[in-house]
């Protein structure tokens, strides 16, 4: 595998450090198929505490978490709605009409940013036999494909007012949820109170190498459960892996503020290169996405011209390269990017 200096492609690729390793090879475990990991269990506890829920369940992968919460709410032939860009419509593959028979409607965001009036206006219920009808809206915080963007809590608080009103649920996709938390101070249970269900990454920004959190009622979590094992989701002494969760909690949150500050000066440095591209003031957490088609050029060509010079980014989509600060990106990898980006984007 070729080492770069700044690898900017994804938040998923931080390694364990050494002592989250040592964490790992301490933990106590047990069957988790069965209930009797104490890691686990530790860690569900202590999510589900936090977000302000009954009960967690641990799942191997966030989009395995997320598809799980779409099942407990929406049944086959009902529909879910969600931004255009929303990780559970375009990057899970469809798995929600491929698992649990889900329909699924978008709506268009600036950013990803929440505006409750666009999913208010296309929730449809009490339509009888003539219409698909709405079961659950979702939410992502912090948006991925927006660019890290944070959601406003008075604009989910006021989702949340009229969605309980038309009994339509909410799934709050929190991937990144900890960034928001940490970039604005708002208490992760005032997020969660207002979401059925919460899923939460370990393995991005926190450094996990592997793993995610769903969290609701503990009569959904038990359902969770099972659809966990019928979807080949049962582990067994998994608490190796949950020992990796219990120990960024403690150890990888409020240092995400590092990875915020570094990606906001990365922008800022950029834009005074070429203001077009970015503007510093929508980086808000820890994604920078770099507008490159506004100047002219090719996501590919700009993301090939800094793997030449040792900086790893994501082409994201036709006219945007996306580039992520981690725990792995310091400050001497950021500066590195810094005159990288300058080199490539003043290129004819």
């Amino acid at each position: 595998m070729t080492a770069y200096r700044a690898d900017l492609l994804s938040d998923t690729l931080t390694a364990p450090t050494e002592g989250m390793r040592a964490a790992m090879a301490a933990a106590p475990v047990g069957d988790d198929v069965f209930g009797e990991d104490p890691t686990v269990r530790a860690l569900e506890e202590e999510v589900a505490g936090l977000l302000g829920h009954e009960a967690a369940l641990f799942t191997p992968t966030g989009s395995m978490a997320n598809q799980l919460g779409l099942r407990l709410h929406v049944a086959p032939g009902q529909e879910l709605l969600a931004d255009a860009d929303a990780h559970v419509v375009r990057a899970e593959l469809g798995a929600a009409a491929a698992f649990s028979g889900i329909t699924s409607r978008t709506w268009h965001s600036e950013r990803g940013r929440l505006e409750p009036e666009a999913p208010l206006g296309l929730a449809a219920v009490g339509c009888g036999q003539y219409q698909v009808e709405t079961a659950l809206v979702v939410v992502e915080n912090t948006h991925n494909f927006g660019g890290g963007t944070v959601q406003p809590l008075e604009a989910i608080r006021r989702l949340r007012h009229e969605t309980v009103d038309i009994g339509v649920a909410m799934h709050l996709d929190g991937a990144r949820l900890w960034n928001a938390h940490v970039a604005t101070g708002t208490p992760l249970a005032a997020y969660g109170d207002e979401f059925d269900t919460v899923s939460v990454c370990l393995s991005k920004g926190l450094g996990a190498p592997v793993g995610s959190v769903l969290v609701g009622s503990a009569a959904a979590m038990a359902e969770a459960r099972v659809w966990r094992k019928r979807y080949g989701g049962g582990m067994r002494q998994v608490g190796i892996l949950a020992a990796a969760g219990r120990y960024a909690l403690v150890h990888h949150l409020e240092r995400l503020a590092d990875d915020h500050e570094r990606a906001r000066r990365f922008a800022e440095a950029v834009a005074e290169a070429a203001p077009d591209v970015v503007d510093p003031v929508a980086v808000e957490t820890n994604i920078v996405m770099l507008d490159v088609g506004a100047i002219g050029r090719r996501p590919a060509d700009v993301v090939a011209g800094l793997a030449e010079r040792s900086v790893r980014t994501y082409a994201s989509g036709a006219s945007r390269v996306r580039c992520v600060w981690h725990l792995d990106v310091d400050d001497a990898a950021t500066d590195h990017a810094i005159e990288a980006a300058r080199e490539v984007l003043a290129a004819p």
